[in-house]
């Protein structure tokens, strides 16, 4: 019998994360779940060190795709073999907090919900605190999550017996945000558990430290995703613009 939470970590390259990465999950007060780790061709020490963890964990499954196909395809691939009844993803370099999983899990079921998420908290590269926390509003919307991604993707959790395995988008970036923008299509509005319960680490190189990079994903997302023309995809932008400067930062507190 399966776990009744399947954690989707897809790995790239990860070593020098992946040890506390785990471990955060290790420790968590709520210890009914699976671990599916999935690499995409690391050339590094990420599938020796994996190894070693599911050795002495069975709760922690190890796989390798054949051929580099991005993240995408890599939690597709875990989603796949996945058991549990919730999903929940968590990426190699990305941290829980202890009482992560008992406290979205007592607030899926106290209220009710098929899916749930959390804010979060931001250290850099070397897991020092930048002091600052991403909430989200406590009621997103479609429209609202249309122009913006509120959700962190190391803290949504949704129910399967609800939603089904909710299959991931093979773009190499931004996967998290239509797999929530599909939830909240059939949903209409999510609410976050209103603390924060995962760290978020910023790297250089992560799509998020560069705005640009940012803005041509999203506008792909709405092309290609949305099925927006040129025109229309133009006018999304400027609201996806306006939301980042305007809206996004008041939802964010410096601790």
């Amino acid at each position: 019998m399966g776990k009744s939470v399947s954690i989707i970590t897809p790995t790239f390259n990860s070593a020098r994360y992946i040890s506390e990465t785990i471990t955060s999950v290790q420790n968590q007060t709520y210890q009914d779940w699976e671990m599916l780790i999935v690499d995409d061709c690391s050339t590094d020490e990420t599938t020796t060190i994996v190894a070693a963890f599911a050795t002495r964990d069975n709760r922690i499954k190890q796989y390798a795709l054949e051929r580099n196909s991005g993240a995408g395809v890599a939690r597709n691939y875990a989603l796949e073999q996945a058991s549990g009844r919730y999903i929940a993803f968590l990426d190699a370099d990305d941290l829980w907090k202890p009482e992560k999983l008992e406290k979205q899990l007592h607030f899926l079921e106290q209220n009710q919900l098929s899916f749930t998420f959390s804010f979060y908290d931001c250290i850099d590269e070397n897991g020092v605190s930048l002091r600052k926390r991403i909430k989200a509003p406590q009621i997103v919307s479609y429209r609202q999550l249309f122009f913006c991604n509120f959700i962190g993707n190391l803290t949504g959790i949704y129910d399967t017996d609800y939603f089904g395995k909710i299959p991931i988008s093979s773009f190499r970036k931004r996967q998290d945000w239509i797999v929530w923008l599909t939830i909240l299509k059939k949903i209409k509005t999510a609410r976050p558990v209103p603390e924060s319960l995962a760290v978020y680490r910023v790297r250089k190189d992560s799509i998020s430290a560069s705005k640009w990079t940012l803005i041509k994903h999203n506008y792909r997302i709405y092309r290609d995703f949305h099925q927006k023309n040129k025109i229309q995809a133009f006018c999304c932008m400027i609201g996806f613009l306006f939301t980042q400067l305007v809206i996004k930062p008041r939802y964010t507190e410096q601790l």
